[in-house]
């Protein structure tokens, strides 16, 4: 049990388990997307309230779901112990490393940015996840068969200007999380190599650009047109 402990007091261990969770959480990003782009489907709902229903009912997803929960949990708790250990942390070196000017300013930010992610994952965990566990859901039927319309419930809240201002502006949020955050995952966990480096920040800028981007363009579609 060493080891274990080891890996929860540790800075090193800390962040082992902040790239790890963080990881997780990206690929979780990638495949909530693919579910979220039914929504721009031509067909009045039936693709995404199809596709929730089968998210809601699979039971292997309701595994990896419950466990997204816990790794979002515990990368918000290794992040806050970081925070303070930085914080308490004296000397020029913390200074040097966190607030010289060849910083990226993603880089010495990230604690606001995933601030900003926090309040919009609570926010948005309360418009649909709580709606759609705790109150009574709008019906749709297909083919005979009723299903929970929560198509309706999320066309509802993007038809309102202010929300979806909140949801690019915390889509942006994301992204400049994801700019630092998604290379800095694999140097922690020891993948970068000097010939493979330039591969992984191209691939994780270009995620940190087009998944956010895709997550607000759904949004700004349905208000719009």
């Amino acid at each position: 049990m060493n080891w274990f402990t080891t890996l929860f007091t540790s800075t090193l261990g800390r962040k082992l388990l902040m790239a790890l969770t963080g990881l997780f959480l990206i690929l979780f990003l990638l495949v909530h997307l693919i579910g979220n782009l039914q929504l721009l489907n031509d067909d009045g709902g039936k693709s995404f309230n199809l596709y929730a229903e089968f998210m809601s009912k699979n039971p292997l997803i309701q595994i990896v779901s419950k466990g997204n929960f816990f790794f979002i949990l515990l990368h918000i708790t290794v992040s806050l112990f970081l925070s303070i250990k930085n914080r308490n942390s004296r000397g020029s070196e913390r200074y040097a490393v966190t607030s010289g000017n060849n910083s990226p300013w993603a880089s010495r930010n990230m604690g606001v940015l995933g601030t900003l992610v926090l309040v919009f994952l609570v926010i948005h965990l309360k418009d649909f996840w709580a709606a759609m566990h705790f109150t009574e859901m709008p019906k749709a039927i297909y083919d005979g068969v009723e299903y929970r319309d929560i198509y309706s419930v999320v066309a509802l809240w993007f038809a309102k200007g202010w929300y979806v201002g909140l949801y690019v502006f915390c889509m942006l949020a994301v992204g400049f999380h994801l700019w630092h955050g998604f290379a800095s995952a694999f140097q922690t966990l020891g993948l970068n190599h000097q010939k493979y480096n330039p591969i992984i920040v191209f691939v994780g800028r270009t995620f940190a650009v087009v998944v956010p981007a895709l997550f607000a363009w759904i949004p700004l579609n349905m208000f719009f047109f």
